[in-house]
């Protein structure tokens, strides 16, 4: 009897099995093999009774389909390790590549001694790849305080679906510096230089600001953007998965080109004093706007230029837009009597008449359909040209502009710059307003030679006073004496042509007269300036009231236009302030302001006293 079989310890057969006979277990009972030699037939050998069996035709298809894909993926592997691999591994080098601009720092902007109006310093825009940023909450608190950002702002940001988002404008070096040490992955830098203005407000209007963009948008920054901001570079570096830079990946660079600097002739002491003054005759409780240009009357450059309100470059983004502009050379005004200067030029230099010849002159005169008076109604007074001028009378200066003509008139207020642009190298210079003399009504060619119907800038006012004092040769208005560029290379900017408009005679003769203004028995005894003597003229013009386009309710535009001493021509000084609410005059309220501001470009000059009295002036007949 046969002893069952049973598996060897720890070879139980799996529950289900069958456990083929072999090595591995003894004879089946019962079995024809038990105890018996069984024959293996030799390997490669079919016993001729059998047929081969074959797969099914849905299993042979699947097999050639899995054939072909091993051969296309084995394809792939060639193409990839050997034709291409270097293509492959150049796309995949170039897709690891960021390209960032290198700004170029912008050029400094400064005043005729060298003194900073305008630079730049190095700052960042920090940005970043939400996509790669892995816990945007995490980051948020990480930059929170370092941005100065609140952290719910900077999770929004981080969070959102895009590639590439702002967290903050202009950060420091040293804080950059900080956020890289964090080695926060998706956050990035771009060159953002910050410009500023350490002088703020003074000479803010002249100076101008830049956008965001580091572009300028008004003043010297617009005017000479170009110069300024000179030429971005280039850096292409390698970025890991995280965004930030690859130790020993690429990282190539073209370098910047920095902006020129740009020189004024401003001077920042008397820009300054200048700006204080207008400060304060805006604070008089009737002037909305007050101007002044300060002129060298040797050379038409600008030594100061301002109005109130003005603004700081620096907080232009938060200005009201309608204090950007510069009113000086863009805000347009009857000058008044301030005019008649001009008009007695043209006359004297025609040999019409002399500052000593008397006129009989009426108290009013008929223009028209329209009477225009002197300032008060008078009887016939008898006055010498110069007191004409002197008593600022509207109708001694219109009997001798008829006698000049209305043509020979606007040739020569054209030769002064009257009604054409200066060219000075800011935006937005008006041109101011003259039509021509063959259109002029006959109340026009009676309120064109005092000043009325006639529109002008402050500049284009000072630069006429310019030709007076600089013996009748008009240089026009310059602002800029120089750009030196990133390497040193100084350029002079082109100075302009002088233009003779009158005789030395004649010009001298107007001095004469103007000086007689600011004199006894003249209209503006409070422009005079202990020490040296003056020559200007007041102008008390009505004002346009917008509301209405009439003067009715404008108030008025009042204005002193000088220049001293009046016996060796240093500066030319213009002021005008808008008064929509008083009846004022120009020698009460804006030759005050003229004197203060010559005095002190004067004595920051370094110009001595006159050396000669003031002559006596005969203004009536019998004086």
């Amino acid at each position: 009897m046969s002893t069952p079989h049973r598996p060897p310890p720890g070879r139980r057969p799996a529950p289900g099995r069958t456990v083929r006979p072999g090595a591995d277990a003894g004879p089946v009972p019962g079995s024809r093999s038990a105890g018996a030699f069984v024959p293996r037939r030799a390997p490669g050998r079919r016993r001729r009774d059998t047929l081969p069996v074959l797969p099914p035709r849905g299993m042979r298809a699947g097999m050639a389909l899995i054939a072909i894909a091993l051969l296309l993926v084995t394809g792939k592997l060639v193409l990839l390790q050997g034709v291409g691999s270097g293509e492959y591994a150049e796309a995949a080098s170039q897709s690891r590549l960021r390209t960032v601009d290198i700004a170029a720092l912008r050029g400094q902007v400064l005043d005729r001694d060298g003194n900073l109006l305008a630079y730049t310093v190095d700052a960042s825009l920090v940005v970043a790849d939400p996509a790669l940023v892995a816990d945007p909450q995490r980051t948020a608190l990480a930059l929170t305080t370092l941005l100065d950002v609140p952290v719910s702002e900077l999770t929004e940001l981080l969070s959102r679906d895009g590639r590439y988002v702002e967290l903050a404008h202009q950060v420091s070096p040293e804080t950059v510096s900080a956020i890289e040490d964090l080695e926060l992955d998706g956050v990035l830098f771009e060159d953002e230089p910050m410009r500023l203005y350490p002088a703020g407000f003074v000479g803010g209007q002249v100076v101008g600001f830049v956008g965001r963009d580091g572009a300028g948008l008004a003043g010297i920054e617009q005017r000479f953007d170009e110069q300024l901001s000179g030429t971005n570079g280039e850096r292409r570096v390698e970025v890991g998965s995280g965004g930030n830079p690859i130790p020993s990946g690429i990282d190539e660079s073209t370098p910047a080109v920095d902006g020129s600097s740009v020189q004024l002739t401003l001077d920042q002491d008397v820009q300054y004093v200048m700006e204080q003054r207008l400060g304060e005759a805006c604070r008089d409780g009737a002037t909305t706007r007050a101007s002044a240009v300060v002129l060298d009357v040797q050379t038409g450059e600008v030594v100061a230029m301002g109005s109130c309100p003005g603004y700081d470059p620096g907080a232009a983004r938060s200005t009201d837009p309608e204090l950007l502009g510069n009113p000086v050379v863009s805000q347009v005004f009857e000058p008044g009597s301030v005019m008649k200067a001009v008009t007695l030029a043209g006359a004297i230099e025609e040999g019409l008449t002399t500052p000593d010849e008397f006129l009989t002159v009426p108290g009013h005169i008929q223009a028209g359909d329209a009477v225009v008076t002197d300032a008060h109604d008078h009887a016939p007074v008898d006055w010498s040209v110069t007191g004409i001028l002197a008593k600022s009378s509207n109708v001694g200066t219109i009997m001798l502009a008829r006698e000049l003509g209305d043509e020979r008139l606007e040739e020569y207020l054209r030769a002064f710059g009257i009604g054409s642009t200066t060219g000075i190298e800011l935006p937005g210079e008006s041109a101011g307003i003259l039509q021509p003399a063959a259109d002029w009504t006959a109340s026009r060619a009676a309120n064109v030679p005092i000043g009325q119907g006639v529109s002008v800038t402050s500049l284009q006012m000072a630069s006429a006073y310019q030709a007076i004092a600089n013996g009748g040769v008009r240089i026009e208005p310059r602002l800029v004496s120089s750009v030196t560029a990133a390497d040193g290379t100084v350029t002079p900017v082109e100075r302009p042509q002088p233009t003779r408009v009158i005789s030395e005679d004649t010009a001298d003769d107007v001095a004469y007269m103007l000086e007689a203004v600011v004199g006894p028995g003249g209209t503006a005894p409070l422009g005079q300036i202990d020490g040296f003597r003056v020559a200007g003229k007041t102008g008390t013009a009505q004002r346009a009231n917008p509301e209405c386009s009439c003067y009715a309710g404008g108030g008025y535009v009042t204005t002193f236009v000088g220049f001293a001493p009046a016996d060796d021509p240093q500066y030319v000084v213009a002021v005008d302030l808008e008064r929509p609410t008083s009846s004022a005059e120009g020698g009460q309220v804006a030759a005050p302001v003229f004197a203060d501001v010559m005095r002190y470009a004067l004595t920051a000059g370094g110009v001595v006293p006159s050396g000669t009295a003031r002559p006596e002036f005969v203004l009536t007949a019998g004086d």
